[in-house]
């Protein structure tokens, strides 16, 4: 009787655990089906467009010296007479200052104490020394003023032949790099002004920093402006591709499949379908449209206006109620 009992209660325990199992289910699908349903999907328009479009790559640098000389007197002495100043532009030759050498500035000293015929006499008889323009260029730096003393190891001159960026190009991006390519130079001392260059040069060394790797591209302005400076932090834009004037459309409204692109439309019954595009230039944003579209047309881009779940969310039933990876319409 006792067995029996026992029987009749592992029964009952079993049908109760399947008949709250059932329960549970149907609530949690019932709640599932309510919340997915909150989940709308709308189609936002976006309109084809006509505009210019310019592919580039922004690097940044810092101004340096294409060819920095130092000009040092062939003679240790004094100097006499400095005629340039930082920033003047001067001529391959042309006379930069008037040295005198030890001997010549003790002989001065000593005839300026007999009167100043004396003094013109010297002046006459020994001449001074000129320091001259090695090329042309321009003074970035002046390190003596008259009176001074130096050696002939000072550098008492300091100049350029032209003044360039050293940018920091990513190695993903050095094969669009070109000699001659044209580009676009801001300061960050002038950020509101900008000016044309040219690359002139790229290193085949490359640089690892924090395991990324750059290569270093010599941009020189078609005309430096005088607000140039050494040292100044430089942005650079280089001009990888541009179209005028061709059909644009937002790229988030492009879609590619097996290497054929697409846009989804909405037909005159308004059914939504998808139509074959093909694409030209895309500077990430936007996408150039060569053809399969027309300027003025709209093209749909999905919208979700989720509630508390969205059409990607999986069943509360699937292997560890994980999210579905959605196939987005093409």
């Amino acid at each position: 009787m006792a067995n029996t009992t026992r029987s009749l209660n592992k029964r009952k325990l079993w049908i109760i655990l399947i008949v709250t199992a059932f329960i549970i289910a149907g609530i949690s699908l019932m709640i599932w089906k309510n919340l997915s349903s909150k989940t709308k999907i709308s189609y936002q328009p976006i309109m084809v467009e006509r505009g210019d479009l310019e592919v580039t790559i922004l690097s940044s640098g810092v101004v340096q010296p294409k060819n920095r000389l130092e000009i040092k007197p062939p003679i240790a002495g004094r100097a006499e007479q400095v005629l340039v100043r930082e920033g003047d532009r001067v001529k391959k030759g042309q006379i930069l200052a008037w040295m005198s050498s030890t001997e010549r500035a003790a002989l001065l000293d000593a005839a300026r104490a007999k009167g100043e015929e004396e003094v013109v006499r010297w002046e006459q008889y020994y001449k001074a020394t000129p320091v001259l323009a090695p090329i042309d260029g321009t003074i970035i730096l002046r390190n003596v003023e008259a009176g001074q003393v130096f050696t002939n190891q000072d550098a008492v001159l300091v100049m350029s032949d032209r003044l360039s960026v050293k940018a920091q190009v990513d190695e993903t991006d050095l094969g669009q790099i070109k000699i001659r390519q044209p580009a676009v130079i801001t300061l960050d001392a002038y950020s509101d002004k900008a000016f044309d260059a040219k690359v002139s040069q790229i290193a085949f060394d490359a640089k690892t920093v924090n395991n990324v790797t750059t290569y270093e591209v010599d941009v020189v302005p078609d005309k430096a402006p005088s607000y140039m400076r050494s040292g100044m932090t430089a942005n650079v834009r280089f001009m990888v591709a541009s179209a005028a004037d061709v059909l644009l459309v937002e790229t988030q409204a492009v879609n590619v499949r097996d290497g054929v692109s697409s846009v989804q439309v909405r037909d005159e019954k308004g059914r939504v379908s998808d139509r074959e595009v093909v694409t030209g230039l895309s500077d990430g944003k936007w996408t150039e449209i060569k053809s399969g579209l027309r300027e003025g047309e709209s093209v749909l881009t999905l919208e979700f206006k989720a509630g508390l779940s969205n059409p990607n969310s999986g069943s509360p039933f699937s292997s560890f109620g994980r999210k579905r990876s959605g196939n987005r319409a093409r």
